[in-house]
């Protein structure tokens, strides 16, 4: 990762924000595959869970949670649907995270200790690159090695996060306790990212903010995803339809 920012840095006019924002478009371009696998899998968990056969077992095994446990992995096998498929870009993004993280640590080197260490961590077949030492490391006001003074990256990270996690949520599960972590994750995946961009390099909230932009743009993509921006911009939370039978009780 460190040595793909140097060499992109050095074709994008010596530019270290246009090479983390090309990096991203890379990295995301490489993990479509699998990113699109788990979109279309968790469209298929959410219309399994909308079926009538689906309410139906629920309202049946009610008041036996294991026996409605085994019941759901069932009908999860027969229509070829893995509940956890999901979550395979967030695991994917934590190994991108932790070395993206080193990689721009190390670029913005400022020691002469640290240059020297940058410098031996060049790749021999690019020889030009160790003349560009040390990179530049401001854009407007940030310097890409330290945190935003001013908080406004962070600010952009949650917001994005929580636009990200809004569009991709399905609609309300009719399983309260799935539609709960929905709803948890919608909250805690932000804060989380939020928390790390006061903590880490600049440079890596740009990386969080444009892997974001591209993620809802990938899923607008999808064939049949529709985004309803009245319901993701509102922060009410439709209630699972177990609740919404009792209210009409």
């Amino acid at each position: 990762m460190l040595n793909s920012l140097l060499f992109l840095y050095q074709l994008l006019f010596h530019n270290f924000t246009l090479a983390i924002l090309v990096f991203t478009v890379l990295v995301r371009a490489l993990t479509f595959p699998l990113t699109y696998q788990s979109q279309k899998a968790q469209q298929k968990l959410t219309e399994l869970t909308q079926s009538d056969a689906y309410k139906k077992m629920q309202a049946k095994y009610a008041k036996d949670k294991e026996k409605l446990a085994q019941e759901q992995m069932k009908l999860h096998q027969a229509a070829g649907v893995n509940p956890f498929g999901a979550c395979l870009p967030t695991l994917i993004q934590l190994p991108i995270l932790i070395g993206l993280y080193q990689a721009i640590t190390q670029a913005m080197a400022a020691s002469p200790l640290q240059l020297l260490d940058l410098s031996r961590q060049i790749y021999k077949f690019l020889p030009n690159v160790a003349a560009l030492i040390p990179l530049d490391n401001k854009f407007l006001w940030l310097n890409l090695g330290l945190p935003d003074p001013y908080y406004l990256l962070p600010v952009l990270v949650v917001v994005s996060t929580w636009l990200q996690s809004k569009v991709m949520t399905p609609a309300a599960s009719p399983d309260p306790q799935a539609a709960q972590m929905s709803q948890s994750m919608a909250i805690t995946m932000p804060l989380m990212f939020g928390w790390f961009s006061l903590q880490f390099p600049a440079g890596l909230s740009i990386y969080f903010i444009i892997a974001n932009i591209i993620g809802i743009v990938q899923y607008a993509l999808q064939p049949g995803a529709k985004i309803d921006w009245k319901k993701v911009l509102s922060f009410r939370t439709a209630p699972p339809a177990a609740d919404k039978s009792r209210k009409k009780k």
